[in-house]
């Protein structure tokens, strides 16, 4: 397994970010995406603001061994209680490859320890077997679906 580590996204990010940003194949399983050409202008835009809202951790994922960025993992809608996760690897060469399932599990570490949440939730589509794997693999249970969304949560045990 490739060893990896999540860092406070930075404003710098935005210049490989920007790539991921206009790549359809990432967002092929989001139920957000975006919906014009995205400039480096409106993704380090973007970043300035995310980054300072205070019912949002945004975090990059990178590779231990290069320091290589190859994803954001996050959360948002921050409560005293809970927060929902959201993920992505914008490097396809890294897809597969098991970094969601270990970046995954430290946002789920720091969501629980450093935020003391009670309980993170996400919306993942049923066709990303891989993801839905990675989430239970990481101790969410599914608690229902919505259209082709289903809804797992991740519960303080």
């Amino acid at each position: 397994m490739i060893d990896v580590y999540i860092r406070p996204l930075e404003e710098k990010d935005a210049y490989t970010s920007v790539l991921w940003r206009n790549n359809p194949e990432i967002w092929k399983y989001t139920g957000s995406r975006p919906d014009q050409n995205i400039t480096l202008e409106m993704e380090l835009t973007w970043i300035k603001e995310a980054i300072k809202r205070p019912n949002e951790k945004r975090f990059a994922i990178c590779i231990a061994k290069n320091d290589t960025y190859v994803g954001n993992v996050q959360l948002t809608h921050i409560t005293k209680t809970e927060a929902q996760f959201h993920i992505f690897i914008g490097e396809s060469d890294y897809w597969g490859k098991g970094i969601g399932t270990s970046a995954t599990g430290q946002l789920l570490k720091y969501g629980m320890d450093t935020l003391a949440l009670s309980s993170i939730y996400l919306y993942v589509n049923e066709e990303n077997k891989a993801a839905i794997k990675s989430y239970l693999n990481n101790g969410f249970e599914i608690e229902g679906s919505e259209g082709n969304q289903i809804k797992m949560v991740y519960n303080k045990s």
